[in-house]
């Protein structure tokens, strides 16, 4: 199995192949040319056979699982403090739910017989690249910022990648990245281009539902840099409805970080988070999701507004609260982490959010990480 690329905005299809491009030649993203259904209803969760994780949903995928550490099924945990459930995505094989389309992308590596993979990365899709790579046997190049964390780089150096760290702003990588790849350096396995690490992140919401006997919540609430995973559930969420599984779609609400926040900004928030000026608005606590640019910004907010979501954009404060109020509840993750959970306070506080809403609330990165 290896799908080809189309362009949904020109229509413009692409032969698979390990020179295939990693966009349009109108610059939109490629997505694949088809969509995968299952037949059949749904088994129970205590009758599904979970042991390939994520690959669970093969049948959802385009793609044939060469690559895998058996990663998925995170667990999803009731917390009576946050009235809210965490899906505990942090608990990963690299300790991100980056892996979770660093499987999908090196697995159509191998299917395309790609030499060397190149990405760029502040840290997380960096690390889990890196090592699916070294699992796949492929050479890898992976660009990140000058002061990426250290925990970060090690990982990203032991599975035997090269790390090309980069001065500037997060753009600035990016750009220098995708001027290797345009010189033919390698292969574009850009979590944020590449369809293949969508496809992965859309397991996210086929877990979910699973977990909850094949019911949706009533909203989930991301962090958006790039938007993956906010992405990869819309998309997950919306491949239940059109197979039938289930009926409803959950309200995607995103969270970013201020002054960082061109998603709240597009949907009409502030995205200072509501300070009194820019300088004061801005936060990089958070640091991964510091994304100026997402390449996918379009097909985020028709998420957004298709599920009557929304976007806010959140400030050191709020942030450090959260991180250590789950830090004291048992859940160590990083920084980034605690957005989506400052952003659930926010939303119920403003109304957004009902008291009685059900919400899952993904954690996405280990404490691990910021060592």
């Amino acid at each position: 199995m290896t799908s080809t690329l189309i362009c949904p905005a020109c229509e413009t299809t692409y032969d698979a192949g390990p020179d295939e491009p990693w966009r349009c030649h109108c610059g939109r993203a490629l997505e694949f040319s088809e969509r995968p259904h299952p037949e059949g209803d749904p088994l129970p969760l205590s009758q599904l056979d979970t042991s390939d994780g994520l690959w669970t949903f093969f049948e959802f995928l385009p793609i044939e699982p060469h690559v895998t550490f058996h990663e998925g099924f995170t667990p999803l945990v009731d917390d009576d403090e946050w009235d809210a459930q965490f899906k505990l995505e942090y608990v990963f094989p690299t300790g991100s739910f980056k892996d979770r389309g660093a499987t999908t992308t090196l697995s159509r590596a191998v299917e395309l017989g790609v030499d060397r993979i190149i990405e760029d990365s502040s840290g997380n899709a960096g690390a889990a690249i890196a090592t699916y790579a070294a699992r796949a046997g492929l050479e890898a190049d992976i660009y990140v910022p000058a002061d990426v964390k250290q925990s970060k780089l090690m990982t990203i150096q032991r599975a035997d990648a090269r790390p090309v760290r980069i001065e500037g702003s997060r753009q600035d990588v990016t750009d220098a990245c995708i001027e290797a790849v345009e010189s033919g350096d390698g292969w574009y396995a850009s979590h944020a281009w590449n369809p293949a690490f969508y496809a992965g992140t859309m397991t996210f919401a086929f877990e979910v539902a699973a977990q909850r006997g094949w019911t949706v919540p009533d909203a989930v609430v991301l962090p958006v840099g790039h938007g993956t995973l906010l992405l990869g559930a819309y998309r997950g969420f919306s491949l239940l409805n059109e197979a039938g599984i289930v009926d409803e779609m959950p309200r995607l609400l995103g969270a970013q970080a201020a002054g960082h926040a061109p998603i709240v900004e597009a949907v009409g928030g502030d995205p200072t988070g509501g300070a009194d000026d820019d300088a004061a608005g801005e936060t990089n606590i958070a640091d991964g999701i510091q994304i100026e640019l997402p390449a996918r910004q379009n097909q985020l907010i028709e998420a957004i507004s298709e599920t009557d979501g929304d976007a806010i954009a959140l400030g050191d404060d709020p942030i450090e609260a959260a991180l250590d109020r789950l830090h004291r509840n048992g859940f160590y993750v990083e920084p980034t982490s605690a957005v989506a959970p400052a952003a659930l306070q926010q939303y119920r506080e403003d109304g957004t959010l009902a008291e009685d809403d059900d919400v899952v609330v993904p954690l996405t990165g280990s404490g691990l990480k910021t060592l």
